[in-house]
């Protein structure tokens, strides 16, 4: 009965129920509230929830980024004090490097060092020429050119004293030839055998001091 009601108040809509919506039959108001609601139901959803999805996809984003940032913030937390120790370690080392580099006043006799050292090692000293200074950032390079004469076990006692020596000292440039001396046939040299030519240049290091 109450079916067959709603059937014949829909036959009775006409376009002046719409006009008339507070008094038209309640099936043509539930339909227009349906049609509302769905309407504001889509509208919501496109313009306010649709556009939160790719909100949500960017704060995933940045979620993972901040992860792995939080991550690795967190293991240098955890190895900070071990990156302290080996800090303190290297200012030490370097410290002792600077000490290491002579001052104004003493490659004199840092000189008089490599001097001594060649004739220790019973080399015969041909040639030994201070360089110009080259300053660089916080120190000073000076080569000192050196060329001497000997046997091959006496050029290893020589490197060794360098490095013995209480200052840095480096070496570059090393050229050993085999010394030979023409002679007519019969005659007598007065060049050992095996005598040897080693050239090269030391270098060692001044710190520059602060103004």
């Amino acid at each position: 009965m109450a079916l067959s009601n709603a059937i014949s108040d829909m036959k009775s809509i006409d376009g002046e129920d719409f006009k008339r919506l507070g008094t038209s039959p309640i099936l043509l108001r539930i339909l227009i509230l349906i049609i509302t609601a769905s309407a504001v139901l889509f509208a919501s959803y496109w313009f306010l929830i649709k556009p939160k999805f790719a909100e949500l996809e960017n704060v995933k984003a940045k979620e993972i980024t901040l992860r792995e940032t939080f991550d690795n913030e967190q293991s240098k937390a955890a190895n900070r004090t071990a990156y302290v120790e080996q800090l303190e370690e290297m200012k030490k080392t370097f410290n002792v490097m600077l000490r290491q580099l002579p001052n104004k006043t003493d490659i004199e006799s840092l000189l008089v060092d490599l001097s001594q050292t060649s004739v220790a090692s019973g080399l015969d000293v041909k040639y030994f020429k201070p360089e110009t200074e080259v300053p660089k950032e916080f120190y000073a390079e000076y080569p000192i050119r050196i060329s001497v004469t000997g046997q091959y076990h006496q050029f290893g006692q020589f490197i060794s004293g360098l490095a013995a020596l209480p200052r840095i000292v480096t070496l570059s440039n090393i050229n050993i030839v085999e010394l030979s001396e023409k002679k007519p046939a019969g005659a007598q040299t007065n060049t050992p055998a095996n005598q040897l030519k080693m050239d090269l240049v030391a270098t060692t290091y001044r710190y520059i001091e602060e103004e």
